[in-house]
């Protein structure tokens, strides 16, 4: 059978956790260039989809072939190292330390950044024919996108606040839960399957996803969105980021962890409890 218990794929988090903080510079830099620029371009995508039919729910069920693809390719999303990473600290994996883990979360996030930055250029110019002529609806699209989520949360002061970040919390949620739920199989088919339903559920629901926000709002700027870069940090991107982080690490890795991952010195205790 290719279904992965959870006492396995949990240990499979924590390996996983522990390379990605041991992980060489330049490879971080080029798995996470590689993630950003991936999901932007299903970002653009679902955005197409979405204008071209009237239809949100279409553009979120096709939304995660980009998600897929990264993941499959072994490129790494700030989101799914939020909810690794700290795991193998917790398990005592020697060599890891939390000056480890924060230089892998600043990478991936540089790198992350960079990809979708690239991206939002790219398909900037396409939607502008080369910044010649105003946007198409695509285009227009993308910088409403991007005032909608800085200057309308702006407006309603904390409790926009707080629904942004709460957004980003039920967003990595949903995330790593697909970054799990790829572990729970051996074959390709079920990795993409396990993986295809949570992530479609944050695109449609409209939470805040920290990578995919870094290719909407930059894009929504350069195609003339009227928001600035500092309401996009500060209405945005550092809440959603913080959000990304709770919501990842605590309703899916240490919930999972907590529940399923015994260390040796307790497996002992774990046998002598007679069965019900």
């Amino acid at each position: 059978m290719s279904y992965v218990a959870p006492s396995d794929f949990v240990k499979k988090m924590i390996d996983a956790g522990e390379s990605k903080v041991k992980m060489n510079t330049p490879d971080t830099l080029i798995r996470s260039y590689m993630a950003g620029a991936i999901l932007a371009i299903a970002a653009a995508f679902a955005v197409t989809i979405t204008v071209q039919t009237g239809n949100p729910l279409v553009g979120a069920m096709l939304f995660p072939v980009g998600f897929c693809l990264l993941y499959l390719m072994g490129f790494d999303l700030l989101t799914g190292v939020f909810t690794l990473a700290p795991l193998a600290w917790l398990d005592r994996r020697p060599g890891v330390t939390i000056n480890g883990i924060l230089r892998n979360w600043g990478l991936v996030f540089v790198g992350n950044f960079a990809g979708a930055l690239t991206v939002a250029l790219f398909m900037a110019i396409i939607f502008t024919f080369g910044f010649s002529e105003a946007p198409n609806a695509v285009g227009q699209q993308i910088g409403h996108i991007g005032e909608g989520r800085t200057l309308g949360y702006a407006e309603h002061g904390a409790a926009g606040m707080l629904t942004l970040f709460v957004r980003g919390v039920m967003c990595n949620w949903m995330v790593s839960t697909g970054v799990v739920a790829a572990m729970m199989s051996t074959s390709t088919t079920g990795k993409v399957l396990g993986m295809w339903m949570p992530i479609m559920v944050f695109f449609y629901m409209g939470f805040e996803h920290s990578v995919v926000n870094m290719f909407l709002f930059p894009s929504g700027i350069l195609l003339g969105g009227e928001f600035s870069f500092m309401d996009y940090m500060i209405w945005n991107e550092i809440p959603t980021v913080i959000g990304n982080l709770v919501g990842g690490l605590i309703f899916v890795g240490l919930a999972l962890y907590s529940t399923h991952h015994k260390r040796p010195e307790e497996q002992g205790n774990v046998a002598a409890v007679p069965a019900e």
